[in-house]
């Protein structure tokens, strides 16, 4: 598996506060990884630690499948908290100004405007945006020096319906084309529709890691039991079927796998000897099963 970005027990400590605890994360090549956490958790430290804003007190980060990290780094994007913005300048003249650092012609740097929408502001200063334009001119710098991933930190915080649809849009496209991308965020519903992965951050540590397809397995229906006998439940269902996804917690039993007909299942525990005192159909939402992790 190549890894654009893997940690091994990366860890930054503020004095006595533990911002980020022996994390260990991978990102894969081409990936859309989502960031999920509440104020707080620890994101933007994490992010700050991956690009080199601030150093590790333990810990190693290897970057784009372990090339020299300082040359990784410049391959790498990053829009971290609000846009740093010259604002009586226009958007051309600001990346301008970025492309010091990170060269670019000026026909690279209309590209880049136009890929974020923001070809057509002409005079208008930077200082006039909106929001939304604010987000979609940092995004634009960005990308200068045509970057291999890009870490974004709560990129649509505070936008509006029309203006999240935007950034959305454009991370799709960029991702299209190649790019990987790490963003931050605590708005689940809009994180769901475009992440490829997901890493649960809590407290400073890094709960799990999960993927797009297994997340949507874990939360889709199953049917939960409880009986007198876990034991002998899970032996009778496996007799029955030794395809069966099953997973137990205490004296519930749920049943992952599709059955068609609940009231078969307990005609046979029944059958066997069984008393089932509960038997029914559940499901668990997207947010619910992330606000569980996040409660831990």
């Amino acid at each position: 598996m190549e890894y654009v970005i893997e940690t091994k027990e990366l860890t930054k400590r503020y004095g006595s506060k533990t911002a980020v605890n022996h994390i260990s994360m991978h990102v894969k090549k081409g990936a859309i990884y989502g960031l999920i956490g509440k104020n707080g958790a620890g994101k933007t430290s994490l992010m700050k630690l991956i690009l080199g804003l601030t150093t590790p007190n333990e810990g190693e980060i290897s970057l784009l499948n372990g090339s020299n990290i300082y040359q990784a780094r410049r391959k790498t994007g990053s829009l971290i908290e609000a846009p740093a913005l010259y604002k009586n300048e226009t958007a051309f003249e600001n990346m301008k100004r970025f492309s010091l650092i990170s060269p670019a012609s000026d026909k690279e740097i209309r590209e880049l405007l136009k890929i974020v929408g923001l070809d057509n502001t002409k005079k208008k200063k930077a200082g006039e945006f909106s929001l939304g334009m604010r987000q979609r001119l940092g995004i634009a710098i960005a990308l200068l020096g045509h970057p291999d991933l890009l870490i974004l930190d709560e990129p649509i915080n505070g936008l509006d319906p029309a203006g999240i649809k935007e950034i959305r849009d454009i991370i799709l496209r960029l991702n299209h084309s190649g790019v990987t991308f790490v963003i931050s965020s605590h708005l689940l519903d809009e994180l769901g529709k475009i992440a490829t992965d997901y890493g649960i951050v809590s407290g400073g540590n890094l709960i799990e890691e999960i993927s797009q397809k297994n997340l949507e397995e874990r939360c889709r229906a199953s049917l939960r039991i409880v009986t007198d006998n876990t034991d002998k439940t899970v032996s009778v269902l496996k007799s029955w079927n030794k395809n069966i996804k099953l997973e137990t917690l205490g004296t519930d039993i749920s049943i992952l796998s599709e059955i068609e007909d609940s009231s078969y299942i307990n005609h046979m525990l029944v059958s066997s000897g069984i008393k089932v005192y509960e038997i029914k159909n559940e499901s668990i939402g997207f947010e619910d099963f992330f606000i569980e992790r996040l409660g831990r």
